[in-house]
């Protein structure tokens, strides 16, 4: 297990075992975990929308709060985690950081 602090500069959309899609930010090593999940059946599927994505105030607010409240998962994975994006201040960032991508539209 990775303990360091991640910096996050990848844009992944996550497609879930339901078909179900939802984006979540990450880096190299947290793309290969969710690759590895794919290949284990834990989500259907993980796909690489924008890299090296500019290191914003926006996301330096969602990058603290994935630091502080998850960890990188193991290489032997058990089971996969969707990061929860709580009201306000998380997922205010979350969402400018997918607008300013032009993942989402401004008016979403």
């Amino acid at each position: 297990m990775n303990n360091e602090r991640q910096t996050l500069d990848i844009i992944e959309q996550i497609t879930r075992n339901d078909g179900t899609k939802y984006y979540e930010l990450a880096n190299v090593l947290m793309n290969g975990r969710a690759e590895k999940a794919a290949e284990l059946g834990f989500i259907k599927e993980v796909r690489i929308l924008k890299l090296n994505i500019p290191h914003s105030s926006a996301v330096s607010v969602y990058e603290d709060y994935v630091n502080e409240n998850y960890t990188v998962p193991p290489m032997n994975l058990k089971e996969w985690v969707e990061y929860d994006k709580p009201e306000g201040k998380v997922r205010d960032a979350f969402n400018e950081i997918l607008k300013a991508n032009k993942i989402i539209s401004k008016e979403e």
